[in-house]
């Protein structure tokens, strides 16, 4: 029977998961979408993402594909995934693409937004949806630290123990800080990102802008290439899975606007 390739846009709040990639626990993204997306087409269903997000950690840009030979109207894959999915999981767009279509090889480059509550007292509404760090921080110097980051570069002091990648080498595009009232905003565009990445680089430009080290630290970083030099990773809580870019010839849907603070930065 033949089947068809969908990709579809999924967004969750990744409180209480056990990240992306699937594991004997079931309790992961990865294995709730296909649970749900087996029970619409009737048939066993795998999912490939764009990305794996660790345990704690937020999407609201996550791409995914499956393979399927069932024949469903679009608004299954949407409205009757959502229904039997749990609810911090939600599939915001399906849309038919080329068999050729792979939702992590296709993909040019990934973009994270880590959000840091600034704020003498710990958050209590968005405890779990934020970092938090209670001193003050230096912005201007903590952007000066950021812009070492910037081009192709060895990030081998930024990637856990656990990182299976075979190559450290990535080419970060984006590298910026801003403020938005008590918050923070870490915005990292770069072609992918090693295990941990973003998270250890927040910890380091966070010693950065407390005055712990100069923002020429990050620099040093990178030709140490020696994580035991850097800050300890920091905590899951406020990280976002923003945006995954492709080229234009595969004719995605756009997400809707979910992005904390994007209206007040103007975007």
């Amino acid at each position: 029977m033949t089947s068809v390739r969908i990709a579809i846009g999924v967004a969750y709040r990744g409180v209480g998961l056990n990240g992306w990639q699937s594991q004997p626990s079931g309790n992961t993204v990865q294995d709730h979408l296909q649970r749900a997306l087996s029970e619409i087409a009737g048939e066993r269903i795998d999912v490939i993402g764009a990305g794996r997000t660790d345990a704690g950690v937020h999407a609201v840009g996550q791409v995914a594909h499956f393979d399927t030979a069932a024949t469903r109207p679009q608004s299954a894959w949407i409205r009757g995934v959502n229904s039997v999915l749990a609810g911090a999981i939600a599939v915001e767009w399906a849309s038919p693409v080329a068999g050729e279509f792979h939702a992590r090889y296709s993909a040019i480059t990934r973009s994270y937004r880590y959000v840091l509550y600034n704020h003498p007292v710990r958050p209590a509404v968005l405890a779990d949806l934020v970092g938090w760090y209670p001193l003050p921080l230096n912005l201007e110097h903590m952007q000066r630290a950021a812009d070492c980051l910037l081009g192709e570069r060895d990030f081998s002091s930024f990637r856990s123990a656990e990182c299976q990648a075979k190559n450290p080498v990535r080419i970060v595009e984006r590298a910026q800080i801003h403020a938005c009232g008590p918050y923070v905003l870490f915005d990292f565009t770069a072609n992918a990102f090693l295990h941990r990445m973003v998270r250890n680089i927040v910890g380091c430009i966070v010693y950065v802008g407390r005055g712990e080290h100069p923002p020429e630290w990050l620099a040093e970083l990178i030709v140490a290439r020696d994580r035991r030099l850097a800050a300890p990773t920091f905590s899951a809580a406020g990280l976002y899975l923003s945006q995954v870019c492709y080229a234009a010839h595969w004719g995605l849907p756009r997400f809707p606007p979910m992005l904390p603070f994007d209206s007040e930065l103007g975007q």
